[in-house]
């Protein structure tokens, strides 16, 4: 089944990034890295975005599909999200979907640094979202 394989992905794709944020939040935000600490962090953002990506753009619009909810736009889809209790706040799903998409196109190295910080705050609410949108597949797919 499609959401089956979705989700086995959407939780690998956890995992990695549980990891990622268990390693930056011991390094923390400074004003310099060094390069092996720069290099973590930047592993951390791309799994940030990846895993949102998954979530957002793949498990939301399958159960859309499942749910008989009509498509729309990505803002359509995380409200929709968050009514059927996937997420806590439709507001952070929107502020995580703009902050991946400057993962994807900044390169100033001051606004990396914002980048780091706003990464580590939002992992949690993700990582949240990620769990209670397993929970409530189970219903389609069985306990994982």
């Amino acid at each position: 089944m499609l959401l089956q394989n979705e989700l086995k992905i959407l939780c690998d794709a956890r995992e990695v990034l549980l990891y990622s944020f268990n390693k930056c939040s011991k390094i923390g935000i400074k004003n310099r890295y060094e390069p092996e600490e720069l290099e973590s962090f930047e592993s951390f953002t791309g799994r940030f975005a990846r895993l949102s990506d998954i979530l957002i753009q793949k498990i939301f619009r399958l159960v859309d599909e499942m749910d008989l909810d009509s498509q729309g736009t990505i803002r359509d889809r995380i409200n929709r999200a968050e009514k059927k209790g996937l997420i806590d706040s439709s507001d952070v799903f929107i502020e995580i979907r703009v902050l991946r998409n400057d993962i994807a196109h900044e390169y100033l190295p001051e606004a990396i640094q914002e980048i780091f910080g706003k990464v580590l705050s939002l992992t949690p609410s993700l990582l949240d979202g990620v769990q209670r949108t397993v929970k409530y597949c189970e219903k389609y797919v069985g306990e994982l």
